[in-house]
Protein backbone atom coordinates (compact mmCIF):
# COMPACT_ATOMS: atom_id res chain seq x y z
CA UNK A 1 0.00 0.00 0.00
CA UNK A 2 0.57 3.37 -0.87
CA UNK A 3 1.45 5.64 2.45
CA UNK A 4 -2.20 7.29 1.41
CA UNK A 5 -3.63 4.23 0.75
CA UNK A 6 -2.25 3.10 4.48
CA UNK A 7 -3.46 6.68 5.67
CA UNK A 8 -7.18 5.59 4.12
CA UNK A 9 -7.19 2.01 5.47
CA UNK A 10 -6.57 3.25 9.30
CA UNK A 11 -9.08 6.30 9.22
CA UNK A 12 -12.00 3.94 7.54
CA UNK A 13 -10.81 1.47 10.78
CA UNK A 14 -11.20 4.03 12.82
CA UNK A 15 -14.63 5.39 11.77
CA UNK A 16 -16.11 2.54 11.42
CA UNK A 17 -14.57 1.63 15.07
CA UNK A 18 -15.57 5.06 16.90
CA UNK A 19 -19.03 4.16 15.37
CA UNK A 20 -19.85 1.94 18.80
CA UNK A 21 -19.00 4.72 21.51
CA UNK A 22 -21.03 7.25 19.16
CA UNK A 23 -24.23 4.72 19.31
CA UNK A 24 -23.44 4.31 23.14
CA UNK A 25 -23.18 8.04 23.78
CA UNK A 26 -26.83 9.02 21.10
CA UNK A 27 -28.80 6.23 23.49
CA UNK A 28 -28.51 9.53 26.07
CA UNK A 29 -31.03 11.17 24.51
CA UNK A 30 -32.54 9.43 21.62
CA UNK A 31 -34.23 5.72 20.73
CA UNK A 32 -32.54 3.56 18.86
CA UNK A 33 -35.24 4.16 16.21
CA UNK A 34 -34.41 7.73 16.38
CA UNK A 35 -31.25 7.13 16.00
CA UNK A 36 -31.00 4.80 13.34
CA UNK A 37 -33.35 7.10 11.15
CA UNK A 38 -30.91 9.95 11.37
CA UNK A 39 -28.18 8.00 10.44
CA UNK A 40 -29.57 6.68 7.49
CA UNK A 41 -30.78 10.67 6.13
CA UNK A 42 -27.50 12.25 6.92
CA UNK A 43 -25.68 9.43 4.94
CA UNK A 44 -27.96 8.74 2.42
CA UNK A 45 -27.70 12.78 1.91
CA UNK A 46 -23.84 12.83 2.12
CA UNK A 47 -23.69 10.00 -0.83
CA UNK A 48 -26.57 11.38 -2.62
CA UNK A 49 -24.60 14.50 -2.60
CA UNK A 50 -21.37 12.87 -3.70
CA UNK A 51 -22.90 11.34 -6.42
CA UNK A 52 -24.50 14.26 -8.15
CA UNK A 53 -20.98 16.01 -8.54
CA UNK A 54 -19.73 13.50 -9.31
CA UNK A 55 -22.23 12.73 -11.83
CA UNK A 56 -23.65 9.25 -11.13
CA UNK A 57 -26.46 8.36 -11.43
CA UNK A 58 -28.68 6.42 -9.37
CA UNK A 59 -29.95 2.94 -11.03
CA UNK A 60 -32.73 2.80 -13.33
CA UNK A 61 -33.75 -0.74 -13.59
CA UNK A 62 -36.93 -0.64 -12.11
CA UNK A 63 -38.94 -2.40 -9.36
CA UNK A 64 -36.73 -5.24 -9.67
CA UNK A 65 -33.28 -3.66 -9.00
CA UNK A 66 -34.66 -1.36 -6.27
CA UNK A 67 -36.52 -4.66 -4.90
CA UNK A 68 -33.28 -5.91 -4.16
CA UNK A 69 -32.08 -2.80 -2.82
CA UNK A 70 -34.62 -2.51 -0.36
CA UNK A 71 -33.72 -6.09 0.18
CA UNK A 72 -29.98 -5.43 0.88
CA UNK A 73 -30.99 -2.27 2.61
CA UNK A 74 -32.79 -4.59 5.04
CA UNK A 75 -30.14 -6.57 6.26
CA UNK A 76 -27.30 -4.62 5.19
CA UNK A 77 -28.58 -1.57 6.82
CA UNK A 78 -31.84 -1.27 8.85
CA UNK A 79 -31.36 -4.71 11.02
CA UNK A 80 -28.16 -4.54 11.65
CA UNK A 81 -28.47 -0.70 12.72
CA UNK A 82 -31.35 -1.17 15.03
CA UNK A 83 -30.07 -4.70 16.77
CA UNK A 84 -26.61 -3.01 17.40
CA UNK A 85 -28.63 0.08 18.95
CA UNK A 86 -30.78 -1.99 21.32
CA UNK A 87 -27.84 -4.22 21.97
CA UNK A 88 -25.81 -1.10 23.28
CA UNK A 89 -28.44 -0.30 25.74
CA UNK A 90 -27.34 -3.67 27.82
CA UNK A 91 -23.67 -4.38 26.80
CA UNK A 92 -20.53 -2.04 25.73
CA UNK A 93 -19.16 -0.68 22.99
CA UNK A 94 -15.88 -2.54 22.80
CA UNK A 95 -18.25 -5.73 22.90
CA UNK A 96 -20.11 -4.90 20.22
CA UNK A 97 -17.84 -3.91 17.87
CA UNK A 98 -15.61 -7.70 18.70
CA UNK A 99 -19.03 -9.32 17.83
CA UNK A 100 -19.49 -7.32 14.75
CA UNK A 101 -15.69 -8.60 14.18
CA UNK A 102 -17.27 -11.95 13.43
CA UNK A 103 -19.19 -10.49 10.16
CA UNK A 104 -16.63 -11.80 7.62
CA UNK A 105 -16.75 -15.36 9.55
CA UNK A 106 -20.44 -15.53 9.53
CA UNK A 107 -20.36 -14.25 5.38
CA UNK A 108 -18.20 -17.43 4.51
CA UNK A 109 -20.79 -19.47 6.31
CA UNK A 110 -23.63 -18.37 4.52
CA UNK A 111 -21.74 -17.86 1.42
CA UNK A 112 -20.61 -21.76 1.45
CA UNK A 113 -24.48 -22.51 1.84
CA UNK A 114 -25.90 -19.97 -0.32
CA UNK A 115 -24.16 -19.76 -3.51
CA UNK A 116 -22.63 -22.56 -5.65
CA UNK A 117 -19.36 -20.76 -6.16
CA UNK A 118 -18.38 -21.16 -2.85
CA UNK A 119 -17.74 -24.52 -1.30
CA UNK A 120 -16.86 -25.49 2.40
CA UNK A 121 -12.98 -26.29 2.35
CA UNK A 122 -11.21 -27.53 5.81
CA UNK A 123 -9.76 -23.87 6.16
CA UNK A 124 -13.73 -22.45 6.50
CA UNK A 125 -14.56 -25.55 8.37
CA UNK A 126 -11.85 -25.30 11.21
CA UNK A 127 -12.03 -21.27 11.35
CA UNK A 128 -15.62 -21.49 11.37
CA UNK A 129 -15.29 -24.02 14.55
CA UNK A 130 -12.96 -21.68 16.07
CA UNK A 131 -14.70 -18.66 15.43
CA UNK A 132 -18.03 -20.70 17.07
CA UNK A 133 -15.33 -21.22 20.22
CA UNK A 134 -14.62 -16.89 20.33
CA UNK A 135 -18.01 -16.33 19.87
CA UNK A 136 -19.28 -18.74 22.76
CA UNK A 137 -16.36 -16.67 24.98
CA UNK A 138 -18.06 -13.35 24.21
CA UNK A 139 -21.82 -14.28 24.53
CA UNK A 140 -21.18 -16.67 27.84
CA UNK A 141 -23.99 -15.81 29.75
CA UNK A 142 -21.20 -15.95 32.68
CA UNK A 143 -19.60 -12.46 31.51
CA UNK A 144 -21.84 -10.49 33.81
CA UNK A 145 -18.73 -7.90 33.30
CA UNK A 146 -19.68 -7.48 29.81
CA UNK A 147 -23.41 -6.46 30.06
CA UNK A 148 -26.67 -8.21 29.52
CA UNK A 149 -27.05 -11.50 27.81
CA UNK A 150 -29.87 -10.10 25.42
CA UNK A 151 -27.67 -7.21 24.27
CA UNK A 152 -24.71 -9.40 23.57
CA UNK A 153 -26.95 -11.11 21.23
CA UNK A 154 -28.43 -8.63 19.66
CA UNK A 155 -25.14 -7.72 18.90
CA UNK A 156 -24.58 -11.02 17.06
CA UNK A 157 -27.76 -10.70 15.66
CA UNK A 158 -26.29 -7.61 13.66
CA UNK A 159 -23.05 -9.81 12.65
CA UNK A 160 -25.71 -12.40 10.83
CA UNK A 161 -27.80 -9.61 9.65
CA UNK A 162 -24.41 -8.06 7.75
CA UNK A 163 -23.45 -11.49 6.90
CA UNK A 164 -26.98 -12.60 5.40
CA UNK A 165 -26.77 -8.80 3.50
CA UNK A 166 -23.62 -9.05 2.10
CA UNK A 167 -24.39 -12.86 0.56
CA UNK A 168 -27.66 -11.00 -0.97
CA UNK A 169 -25.87 -8.35 -2.79
CA UNK A 170 -23.13 -10.82 -4.23
CA UNK A 171 -26.33 -12.93 -5.14
CA UNK A 172 -28.45 -10.07 -6.40
CA UNK A 173 -26.96 -7.02 -7.02
CA UNK A 174 -23.31 -7.95 -7.73
CA UNK A 175 -24.04 -9.43 -11.48
CA UNK A 176 -26.03 -6.65 -12.48
CA UNK A 177 -22.61 -4.61 -12.93
CA UNK A 178 -23.32 -1.63 -10.60
CA UNK A 179 -21.54 1.90 -10.62
CA UNK A 180 -19.80 1.12 -6.59
CA UNK A 181 -21.25 4.49 -5.38
CA UNK A 182 -24.11 4.07 -7.36
CA UNK A 183 -24.92 0.61 -5.23
CA UNK A 184 -23.96 2.42 -2.08
CA UNK A 185 -26.00 5.61 -2.29
CA UNK A 186 -29.29 3.96 -3.64
CA UNK A 187 -29.14 1.22 -0.79
CA UNK A 188 -28.91 4.16 1.87
CA UNK A 189 -31.54 5.82 0.34
CA UNK A 190 -33.79 2.98 0.56
CA UNK A 191 -32.43 1.84 3.72
CA UNK A 192 -33.48 5.55 4.88
CA UNK A 193 -37.36 5.17 3.46
CA UNK A 194 -37.20 1.38 5.04
CA UNK A 195 -36.38 3.02 8.44
CA UNK A 196 -38.89 5.58 7.95
CA UNK A 197 -41.91 3.71 7.76
CA UNK A 198 -40.94 1.46 10.45
CA UNK A 199 -39.85 4.02 13.23
CA UNK A 200 -43.77 5.41 13.75
CA UNK A 201 -44.37 1.81 14.75
CA UNK A 202 -41.48 1.59 16.97
CA UNK A 203 -40.30 2.60 20.51
CA UNK A 204 -40.61 6.71 20.68
CA UNK A 205 -40.20 9.59 23.20
CA UNK A 206 -39.31 13.08 23.38
CA UNK A 207 -35.45 13.53 21.65
CA UNK A 208 -33.02 15.54 24.19
CA UNK A 209 -30.30 16.98 22.50
CA UNK A 210 -27.46 17.96 23.87
CA UNK A 211 -24.17 18.58 22.32
CA UNK A 212 -22.77 15.14 23.07
CA UNK A 213 -25.96 13.01 21.67
CA UNK A 214 -25.82 16.15 18.45
CA UNK A 215 -22.36 15.53 17.92
CA UNK A 216 -22.58 11.54 18.25
CA UNK A 217 -25.52 11.57 15.58
CA UNK A 218 -23.86 13.31 13.10
CA UNK A 219 -20.74 11.76 13.42
CA UNK A 220 -22.73 8.64 12.71
CA UNK A 221 -24.58 9.69 9.75
CA UNK A 222 -21.66 12.02 7.82
CA UNK A 223 -19.04 10.11 8.96
CA UNK A 224 -19.15 6.60 9.83
CA UNK A 225 -22.20 6.12 7.38
CA UNK A 226 -21.68 8.40 4.75
CA UNK A 227 -18.39 9.03 4.14
CA UNK A 228 -17.00 5.42 5.29
CA UNK A 229 -18.12 4.10 1.89
CA UNK A 230 -16.68 6.44 0.06
CA UNK A 231 -13.43 5.71 1.42
CA UNK A 232 -13.98 2.05 1.58
CA UNK A 233 -14.92 2.00 -2.41
CA UNK A 234 -12.00 4.08 -3.14
CA UNK A 235 -9.76 1.57 -0.79
CA UNK A 236 -11.19 -1.48 -3.25
CA UNK A 237 -10.12 0.73 -6.60
CA UNK A 238 -6.50 1.39 -4.96
CA UNK A 239 -5.95 -1.99 -3.39
CA UNK A 240 -8.40 -4.37 -4.21
CA UNK A 241 -11.24 -6.06 -2.32
CA UNK A 242 -8.99 -8.31 -0.71
CA UNK A 243 -6.83 -5.97 0.93
CA UNK A 244 -10.05 -3.56 1.46
CA UNK A 245 -11.47 -6.00 3.74
CA UNK A 246 -8.82 -6.55 5.97
CA UNK A 247 -9.91 -3.37 7.46
CA UNK A 248 -12.31 -5.71 9.42
CA UNK A 249 -9.10 -6.92 11.58
CA UNK A 250 -8.88 -3.31 13.00
CA UNK A 251 -12.08 -2.52 13.08
CA UNK A 252 -12.94 -4.39 16.89
CA UNK A 253 -9.06 -2.97 17.91
CA UNK A 254 -10.55 0.63 17.40
CA UNK A 255 -13.86 -0.32 18.68
CA UNK A 256 -12.54 -1.34 22.37
CA UNK A 257 -10.05 1.04 22.41
CA UNK A 258 -12.32 4.39 22.04
CA UNK A 259 -14.62 2.77 23.87
CA UNK A 260 -12.24 2.24 27.01
CA UNK A 261 -10.33 6.33 26.25
CA UNK A 262 -13.98 7.91 26.01
CA UNK A 263 -16.51 5.59 28.07
CA UNK A 264 -14.23 3.96 30.28
CA UNK A 265 -15.47 0.44 29.52
CA UNK A 266 -13.42 -2.38 31.29
CA UNK A 267 -10.98 -4.21 28.80
CA UNK A 268 -11.52 -8.16 30.49
CA UNK A 269 -9.45 -10.85 29.79
CA UNK A 270 -12.67 -12.66 27.79
CA UNK A 271 -12.75 -9.92 25.80
CA UNK A 272 -9.37 -9.06 24.86
CA UNK A 273 -9.14 -13.69 24.09
CA UNK A 274 -12.46 -13.94 22.79
CA UNK A 275 -11.63 -11.06 20.15
CA UNK A 276 -8.40 -12.66 19.09
CA UNK A 277 -9.67 -16.02 18.67
CA UNK A 278 -12.61 -14.57 16.16
CA UNK A 279 -9.97 -12.75 14.23
CA UNK A 280 -7.08 -15.43 14.09
CA UNK A 281 -10.13 -17.63 12.95
CA UNK A 282 -11.43 -15.09 10.25
CA UNK A 283 -8.23 -14.71 9.00
CA UNK A 284 -7.55 -18.48 8.97
CA UNK A 285 -10.32 -18.90 7.00
CA UNK A 286 -9.79 -16.09 4.53
CA UNK A 287 -6.36 -17.69 4.07
CA UNK A 288 -4.80 -14.93 5.38
CA UNK A 289 -2.66 -17.17 7.56
CA UNK A 290 -0.47 -19.36 5.50
CA UNK A 291 1.70 -22.31 6.38
CA UNK A 292 5.42 -21.43 6.59
CA UNK A 293 7.46 -22.42 3.37
CA UNK A 294 10.83 -23.59 4.20
CA UNK A 295 13.80 -23.50 1.58
CA UNK A 296 13.44 -27.39 1.46
CA UNK A 297 10.05 -26.60 0.22
CA UNK A 298 11.10 -23.59 -2.46
CA UNK A 299 13.30 -26.07 -3.84
CA UNK A 300 11.27 -28.90 -4.04
CA UNK A 301 8.90 -26.89 -6.04
CA UNK A 302 11.64 -25.48 -8.57
CA UNK A 303 12.70 -28.98 -9.33
CA UNK A 304 9.63 -31.53 -9.17
CA UNK A 305 11.20 -33.18 -5.89
CA UNK A 306 9.21 -33.66 -2.77
CA UNK A 307 10.49 -31.75 0.24
CA UNK A 308 10.82 -32.42 3.57
CA UNK A 309 7.49 -30.64 4.77
CA UNK A 310 4.97 -29.55 1.94
CA UNK A 311 3.24 -26.67 1.91
CA UNK A 312 -0.75 -27.30 1.66
CA UNK A 313 -2.74 -24.43 0.76
CA UNK A 314 -6.80 -25.15 1.33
Amino acid sequence: MTNGTLARFVLLALLWGASFTFIKVSLEGLTPAQIVLSRLVLGALVLLAIAAVRKVALPRGGLGVWGHLAGAALFGNVIPFLLLSYGEQGTGAGIAGVLVGSTPLLTLALAAAALPSERATTRKVVGLVGGFVGVVLLVGPWHSELGTLSGRLACLGAAVSYAIGFVYVRRFLSPRGLAPLSLAASQLVAAAVLQGLATPFLAWQTPEITGRVAGSVLFLGVFSTGLAYVLYFRLIGDAGATAASAVNYLVPVFAVLIGAVLLGEAITWNLVVGGLVVLVSVAYAENRIRPRVTRDDMSAEQTGQPGRRPARHE
